[in-house]
């Protein structure tokens, strides 16, 4: 079985080449799953979202300062990609935090700056307005509908 820190790498290397089911190999089944576009999401949805994102890929991944123990682990990756309702290119700097039992990820969460991510994203309203939890909670529902739509 592999250690804790080769479970991370394992994830990420799977994420740059695009293959959302070596991610989700790393998953628990119960896994639970946090980021600032979707909200707290359980099982099957955290799976789905990874298929669905990475479904028509064009996402470039590097991943840096990749830490784990025998309970948590943390890593920090970029993203850049082209975000596909705008066509505007997106680079999104995420640190992310990791717990874990029986040799599989139990709790993930990703931490990024959604104001800057809306900027980049959809421009000037993305900008003005992105810091907002009105907007916020838009981008969260809109990812939601879409994921809710996907069919793996």
């Amino acid at each position: 079985m592999m250690d804790n820190k080769q479970l991370i790498e394992k994830f990420y290397r799977s994420f740059a080449a695009a293959d959302a089911e070596g991610m989700v190999s790393c998953y628990a089944d119960n896994i639970e799953f946090k980021d600032p576009a979707f909200g707290l999401l359980k099982g099957k949805d955290v799976k789905n979202m990874w298929r669905m994102l990475l479904k028509n890929p064009n996402i470039k991944v590097t991943v840096s300062d990749i830490k784990a123990d025998d309970q948590t682990g943390s890593a920090n990756w970029v993203a850049v990609y082209t975000f596909s309702r705008t066509g505007r290119e997106v680079t999104n700097r995420v640190s992310a935090k990791f717990e874990f039992q029986d040799g599989k990820i139990i709790k993930h969460t990703d931490f990024f700056n959604l104001w800057k991510w809306a900027g980049q994203a959809m421009g000037v309203m993305g900008y003005l307005l992105g810091w907002t939890p009105l907007m916020q909670n838009k981008i969260r529902k809109q990812a939601l509908t879409l994921l809710g739509k996907y069919d793996s």
